[in-house]
């Protein structure tokens, strides 16, 4: 018997540790960077993208400022806003929207474009550089808002004018002689056109995805060599060389057809935009070619391209995967978009596929980078997410340009900050998969929920710190549903009793599928121990050869400057310590911190010792207590350094 639908739009989070994130991001993030929207954040790097909208709707006299793809800042918020007004309504805050939207109709054009930088500063030049200049990407995610907005609210006026700028954006492109044949520089409008073709049933839409998908990096002429051709080989980012991106199609995944591609390669966050979907788009148009690329590509970058914290993208330059095993610490790049972008891509695998491995990665993802890439206060953010900091090395060392021992409170190019508002609101979409065999519980968060069919399940407990989650289910009549529990891969032994007594289920790909029909009150109570784990590299990745990092469930833990002292990498932690937990005090509150017994290399004056010596290392061993925190909330006390892997 098929499961029946859930609305994953209003699955209600009321779990104690996310749900203070989704209350955090409600009343201190979406109101921050509201402001900083208005240029209205002291001493942080002017947006000026409501602004941009205002100018580019006859509002307002002005010049166009901020990057080329300034607009999508503004659409992500509006996402955001929508997520997290279906947890909490807030006529103000929904007001605020609103006037936004009006704004947002009123810049876009008659014939249904809509982009504040071509329409103010270069009208002339409307999709002649989509290699470089974002217009399908700033158009992605302003339709995801309208899609956003729609589900949240039920209105339908952005939802209009994306589905304007989508009709225009489909007789601009295609196979037709007197359409453009390209397909965009930066992947995002693939996965926004698939979503906004669920919601409205228009074929177009899934048909345009196809078309972006599977035009890209066919050749030749290679279609950004044509463009770049046309316009007098002319570059907008002059500043890192006269067009490289033209050059480099492997940055943006344009180097050849996405069915001939091995690797995941180029500018991490366009690779997972485009992976999600290409991966819904196989999923609804049954196209196994499509299907078997995203499983290709997918097991060459989390088997051999992905850090311990659901980071990807190991260098700066590109912001780009490099080579397989490479993963350095110190001069990691791992994007915050990077890792929600990940998320995307995994929960649509999820959907493509019932296997566990993609929800274990989604996880490892959120608890640690996506949650990283924000202070505990809401008001500080982190762009690149190293897993080792070395803070006095950092102005000297131009490796290190693109890394920051403290979080910013903005910056130039914004993409991060409300990125992940946007996936903290809306992570009551990643908890469940609906599929035709059995409800998914993919991510232990405590929430509430409705099926069609009148079951209610709530998940309780308090995730990730204590090993207890407990289902309840409220029905009020029996009712035959088949619920999927994910079995984490860094859980040895979970159990699980119903009622009381061992569950009994059928294993498959990770989940533990129990099929029976459930009576009110029934109550799966799911024990997932979490002893501390030492976890150690591929003996491929040398920058972690000789090193060991601990892990306590989904939570990657670190060692912090504040806690250890300084000079981290004289620290080690001998095979046979033994792992205390405590309970975290101050900014640590209800979070648990870990300590073992190591040791610290010390030498006396070593300022006044030779830089080298032969024969006799000037070391003694010291006794040390080591405090671990969990990684993600490291820098929130201050500069100071950091690291993962430590020595054993």
């Amino acid at each position: 018997m098929p499961s029946q639908e859930l609305d994953l739009n209003h699955v209600h989070v009321s779990d104690p540790f996310l749900g203070q994130y989704q209350r955090l991001v409600r009343d201190v993030v979406i109101p921050y960077q509201w402001d900083a929207l208005n240029d209205r954040v002291s001493d942080a790097e002017p947006s000026h993208a409501i602004e941009n909208f205002r100018i580019a709707a006859g509002l307002e006299n002005g010049e166009f400022y901020g990057m080329v793809f300034q607009d999508s800042d503004v659409a992500k918020w509006l996402e955001a806003v929508a997520w997290s007004l279906c947890q909490k309504p807030d006529r103000e805050l929904e007001r605020t929207a609103d006037h936004v939207i009006e704004l947002v109709e009123a810049a876009q054009c008659e014939d249904g474009y809509l982009n504040t930088y071509f329409t103010v500063k270069a009208p002339q030049d409307r999709w002649t550089n989509l290699a470089e200049c974002h217009e399908l990407y700033c158009a992605g995610h302003m339709i995801e808002a309208g899609v956003a907005w729609f589900q949240a609210t039920g209105k339908r006026r952005l939802l209009n004018v994306v589905c304007r700028l989508a009709d225009h954006i489909d007789g601009v492109f295609g196979p037709h002689e007197n359409q453009l044949h390209g397909y965009p520089g930066h992947p995002e409008i693939e996965l926004a056109l698939m979503r906004l073709y669920e919601v409205t049933g228009n074929s177009r839409y899934m048909k345009l995805t196809q078309y972006f998908v599977e035009q890209r990096g066919s050749h030749p002429p290679h279609y950004y060599d044509e463009e770049y051709e046309k316009r007098g080989k002319t570059s907008y980012w002059n500043t890192y060389g006269p067009a490289w991106m033209v050059k480099d199609k492997a940055y943006s995944q344009a180097h050849e057809p996405l069915a001939l591609q091995q690797s995941a390669i180029g500018h991490a966050v366009r690779f997972v935009y485009l992976l999600a979907g290409v991966a819904h788009l196989a999923r609804l148009n049954n196209d196994e070619e499509k299907r078997q690329t995203c499983l290709r590509l997918w097991n060459n970058m989390v088997q051999r391209q992905l850090y311990i914290t659901g980071g990807i993208g190991s260098q700066s330059s590109g912001e780009a995967f490099s080579s397989d095993y490479d993963l350095p610490n110190d001069t990691v790049y791992a994007e915050s978009c990077a890792s929600i972008g990940l998320m995307m891509f995994a929960n649509r695998m999820l959907q493509m596929e019932g296997d566990s491995q993609y929800a274990d990665v989604m996880e490892r993802a959120l608890y640690n980078t996506v949650l990283g890439g924000m202070a505990l206060d809401g008001r500080h953010f982190f762009y690149v997410n190293p897993l080792e900091v070395h803070p006095k090395s950092i102005p000297f060392n131009h490796i290190y340009d693109h890394v920051k021992p403290i979080r910013q409170r903005w910056f130039g190019c914004a993409c991060c900050p409300p990125n992940i508002a946007r996936i903290l609101t809306s992570i009551g979409h990643y908890i469940y998969t609906q599929r035709s065999n059995a409800l998914y519980i993919n991510l232990y968060v405590g929430n509430e929920t409705l099926l069609d069919n009148g079951l209610k399940i709530a998940i309780s407990g308090n995730y990730p710190w204590d090993e207890n989650v407990s289902v309840h289910i409220r029905t009020e009549k029996p009712l035959h549903q088949t619920l999927a529990l994910r079995m984490p891969e860094w859980c040895e032994k979970p159990r699980v009793q119903l009622n009381g007594e061992t569950c009994e289920g059928l294993l498959q790909r990770g989940y533990l599928h129990i099929a029976r029909e459930w009576q009110d009150d029934d109550r799966l109570e799911i024990v997932l121990p979490m002893p501390v784990r030492r976890v150690y590299g591929n003996p491929l990745l040398r920058h972690v050869a000789g090193k060991v990092a601990i892990q306590r469930g989904p939570l990657v833990y670190c060692l912090e400057q504040a806690d250890n002292g300084t000079e981290l990498h004289n620290l080690t932690l001998p095979p046979n310590s033994t792992f205390t937990l405590l309970e975290g005090k101050g900014i640590f509150a209800h979070k648990t911190l870990i300590q073992a017994t190591g040791t610290r290399v010390i030498s006396e004056e070593p300022q006044n010792q030779p830089l080298y010596r032969y024969d006799a290392a000037p070391e003694q061993q010291q006794e040390q207590k080591l405090t671990f925190i969990p990684w993600f909330s490291w820098a929130n006390r201050g500069e100071g350094e950091m690291r993962i892997w430590v020595r054993e």
